[in-house]
């Protein structure tokens, strides 16, 4: 037991360890001698850390995107200082770097980071811009991850504008402040000419910062974004920001997105705004990564905060973060006016068919698809469509399937909106994220019904999915066609070289896979015709093609036999495939006419108008 003397002399440490990280300051200076040759120059200011040597640490991936992405390997030329001398640096792990300061108070470290490639999770600079994502930008002083930093941008001398949803520092240009890591981890930066334009919605002021051009309308996407943002901020019942920011990178083609605290960063095909298909695809995208200030940002898995910067954040429960986001991005373009029923439904079907026409769906459950994001889904190789699905395809549909048994189970009075706001309340509480059972218990208690089946199934099973039985609650009929009726397949795709077609994929079961054509085999002839005369009147816009496209094959009939002779290793090999039907199904969602009124009644709780 304590007594007082120990109690006091415990607070009294407490209070001058406290007091020790409320005196160390840390701030960053970013500027860019070289941008087109893709260089960040970043300069670290330690100060009040009187040790005999600092740790400083580069995250190995970024929250959001489930892969160790090793960004300390971008790093060159880590040099420091300690009271204006330079001291030696040691390299003790693949993303630590030590620094003997000999206890001064004052430390700066210099580096530069290499930045060259396109995607909204990583860092990118070249003469017109810099993205600056910045897990692989910033380090952290080892045990100071809740300590306050600042950073302050420094941009090229053709360069003006910054945008960030990282807060001001008054009265300072270009810099900003965040009160922990945390934040600054999630914080991207776009620094160039980029077109900002602003709205308000739900109470909170919105930026969008536009690089790369494109032939988007400023004044509809203001409207139509604020729509989505209203509709959303409904759902949940309160946004919880002042400021976001929507860093959009426009492409020749582009796309993706990556959720923050408080922004998002947005991969777009510039040209592509003014097609219907192009500017749903935009706005989809809005919903889905906007959709993610709620859930995984706030309303998260236990796993996914505090969180662990060296090493994987293992979850189950990704089928819900990302899963539940899909299907929410098409309930909120229906909700928002931007799709009827009849297109809400044909995109809700078109993500069960594509679960049904995936063979992994059949042998990866959604938590042990999420589990594996780190391993498998960041990084497949050419027979992961076989053995494994998507959590984002396998969690749409869960939340499809869930959202129409607690609507129906409640008569219509509640839905799984009610699940995901009570959820995100009991995660604001309770200042942490939930477990699988703690989500699967407000399910229960939404719903009034027991999901110990439903999850047996579909969440840690691989039962084939009851669609038909799923969407009559709402009185919606589901029929199922063959995608290629009467049309044979063989189950393989390629790349066409200079020497033929280099085999890319085979799917499970198919004329291809029972054959034994292997992955990079090159098809030198179908049928004693040469590939080249196969494909002399085909007008190809990719050499990456199914091999059921060249013409000969699509000739023959369902059982027909189909002899190749291919080169593997160096060698010539004869190989016959006999033609199968095509597995793929195509699925058809209508209203009934029909319905009864309790249907009836599912329908407009579903489909929130």
């Amino acid at each position: 037991m304590f007594n007082k003397k120990s109690i006091l002399s415990l607070v009294l440490l407490l209070t001058c360890i406290m007091a020790a990280k409320a005196q160390v300051k840390i701030g960053f200076e970013v500027s860019f001698k070289e941008p087109q040759a893709h260089y960040a120059e970043v300069q670290m200011n330690i100060s009040g850390l009187a040790k005999d040597y600092v740790d400083v640490k580069m995250p190995v991936w970024t929250p959001g995107s489930y892969l160790v992405r090793e960004f300390e390997k971008s790093v060159e030329e880590f040099k420091a200082t300690a009271a204006g001398k330079a001291v030696k640096v040691e390299k003790v792990r693949k993303n630590t770097w030590r620094i003997f300061s000999a206890k001064a108070a004052n430390i700066q470290i210099n580096y530069r980071v290499y930045a060259f490639e396109i995607s909204v999770r990583t860092p990118f600079i070249d003469e017109s811009h810099a993205f600056l994502s910045p897990t692989g930008i910033f380090m952290h002083p080892d045990g100071l991850i809740k300590s306050p930093s600042t950073v302050k941008i420094i941009p090229f001398n053709t360069w003006s504008k910054v945008s960030t949803g990282l807060t001001p520092v008054a009265g300072e240009q270009f810099t900003y402040k965040a009160t922990d890591f945390d934040i600054l981890y999630d914080s991207p930066i776009e620094v160039g000419n980029q077109d900002v334009f602003e709205f308000t919605a739900a109470g909170v002021r919105h930026e969008v910062a536009m690089y790369g051009g494109g032939n988007y309308d400023k004044e509809k996407l203001k409207v139509d974004m604020a729509k989505i943002v209203e509709k959303e901020t409904e759902v949940y019942g309160e946004n919880p920001n002042k400021h976001y920011v929507f860093i959009v990178h426009n492409f020749l083609r582009g796309g993706g997105g990556l959720e923050h605290l408080n922004s998002t960063t947005l991969g777009a095909t510039r040209n592509a705004y003014n097609t219907a298909e192009g500017y749903k695809g935009f706005l989809g995208l809005v919903a889905h990564e906007y959709h993610h200030l709620w859930n995984v940002k706030r309303l998260r898995p236990v796993a996914l905060g505090p969180f662990d910067y060296d090493n994987e954040n293992y979850t189950t429960n990704l089928w819900v973060a990302e899963g539940f986001t899909s299907y929410y991005e098409n309930k909120y373009l229906h909700r928002a006016g931007f799709t009827d029923v009849d297109e809400f439904l044909k995109d809700l079907a078109s993500g069960v068919g594509t679960v049904l026409n995936t063979p992994g769906a059949k042998y990866q459950s959604a938590a042990s698809s999420s589990y594996d994001a780190w391993i498998i889904g960041y990084r497949p190789n050419e027979n992961s469509k076989n053995n494994s699905i998507s959590y984002y395809n396998k969690g749409e549909v869960i939340g499809i399937l869930m959202d129409l048994e607690i609507i129906n189970a409640t008569k219509g009075a509640k839905s799984l909106d009610d699940v995901m706001k009570a959820m995100y309340l009991q995660c604001k509480t309770l200042k942490r994220g939930y477990t699988d059972a703690e989500f699967k218990a407000m399910v229960e208690k939404i719903s009034g019904i027991s999901f110990t089946n439903f999850w047996a199934k579909y969440v840690n099973g691989v039962d084939d999915v009851e669609y038909v039985k799923y969407f009559a609650y709402a009185g919606v009929d589901v029929s199922t066609e063959n995608a290629t009726p009467g049309k044979p397949v063989t189950g393989a795709s390629g790349q066409l070289t200079n020497d033929g077609l280099t085999i890319t994929s085979t799917t499970r079961n198919s004329a291809a896979w029972i054959s034994g054509l292997n992955v990079n085999d090159v098809i030198l002839s179908l049928d004693d015709t040469t590939l080249s005369d196969a494909l002399s009147n085909v007008r190809l816009k990719s050499p990456m093609i199914s091999l059921d496209a060249i013409p000969l094959v699509g000739k023959k009939n369902i059982g027909d036999v189909l002899k190749l002779k291919v080169k593997r290793d160096g060698l010539e090999k004869e190989i016959s495939l006999t033609l199968k039907e095509n597995p793929s199904v195509r699925l058809k969602a209508t209203v009934n006419e029909n319905a009864t009124p309790a249907q009836k009644a599912v329908l407009k709780k579903w489909t929130g108008v």
